[in-house]
């Protein structure tokens, strides 16, 4: 498949050039289960494509990659008696990316996983609120143009 990355561990992946114990696969998308998981059944669902990360990914692609993480947790709900399951997706060293190949966490959880997320939640500044409303709002009209 053209637009590789020689570096990438995924493009290695989907190359058949490194191991992976993969779940499904279809013209534009992988699944396969994390090596390091954070939970039990913890899969990625990657595009085919090497894109670095959201900015760089069509719709399309986005969309068939999104679409294979909803299957995988629907059979982690269904399947694997996961009692809930999150998606993460990180763009960014300072998002906790470490792979720079577009990629979706499915991770099923269980009761006691011993896995949290902790998130400090205090009512915003209305001022940044507003400001920050402006500029997606010009932002978002600039992307459409």
């Amino acid at each position: 498949m053209s637009q590789q990355n020689d570096g990438c561990i995924f493009c290695a992946i989907v190359a058949g050039r490194a191991p992976a114990r993969v779940l499904e696969e279809n013209d534009t998308t992988l699944a396969f289960l994390d090596i390091f998981p954070i939970t039990r059944g913890h899969a990625l669902a990657i595009p085919k494509r090497h894109y670095q990360d959201i900015r760089d990914l069509p719709a399309d692609e986005l969309a068939s990659t999104a679409a294979m993480a909803q299957r995988l947790a629907g059979v982690a709900f269904r399947d694997l008696g996961a009692d809930g399951v999150n998606l993460f997706q990180s763009n960014g060293a300072l998002a906790f990316q470490t792979v720079f190949h577009f990629h979706i966490h499915v991770l099923p959880r269980y009761q006691g996983d011993g896995f949290s997320i902790a998130f400090g939640r205090n009512p915003g500044d209305p001022a940044v609120l507003d400001e920050d409303l402006g500029r997606y709002r010009v932002g978002l009209r600039t992307v459409a143009d």
